[in-house]
C-alpha cells in the first residue's frame, strides 16, 4: 500500500478557485481525486496515470479542474477553478498500485465548501 497525505481544501465563494495537495510514500502506477457529498456516494473527480501522463476527468469537472504530478516528490495537485456550490464535499487522494488493480490506497479526505 501507499501512505497518502492531502493539504489544501478550505472555503471559498462560488467561482473562485482552489488546490489541493496529496503527497505520496512512494510512486503508485496511478493517483487520483474522488469525492463525497454529504448524503451521496464517493465519486471519481479525476486521476493521473505517471507513466505517459495520461489524465482522465469526470465530466462534471472537465474544462475546470486541472490535475498534475511532480514525480520527485511523489505529489499529485488538483487545481479547481470556477467552483460551483455542488463542487462541496470532502476530497480523497487515492492510488492505484499496481496497474490493473482498482484503487486502493486512500487518504484521509479534506474538505472542500463552496458557497454560493
Amino acid at each position: 500500500q501507499v501512505q497518502l497525505v492531502e493539504s489544501g481544501g478550505g472555503l471559498v465563494q462560488a467561482g473562485g478557485s482552489l488546490g489541493l495537495s496529496c503527497a505520496a510514500s512512494r510512486l503508485p502506477y496511478a493517483m487520483g481525486w474522488f469525492r463525497q457529498a454529504p448524503g451521496k456516494e464517493r465519486e471519481f473527480v479525476a486521476s493521473l496515470y505517471w507513466s505517459g501522463g495520461q489524465t482522465v476527468f469526470a465530466d462534471s469537472v472537465k474544462g475546470r479542474f486541472a490535475i498534475s504530478g511532480d514525480n520527485a516528490k511523489s505529489t499529485l495537485y488538483l487545481r479547481m477553478s470556477s467552483l460551483k456550490p455542488e463542487d462541496t464535499a470532502v476530497y480523497y487522494c487515492a492510488a492505484q498500485t499496481i496497474q490493473g488493480r482498482s484503487f486502493d490506497s486512500w487518504g484521509q479526505g479534506t474538505q472542500v465548501t463552496v458557497s454560493s
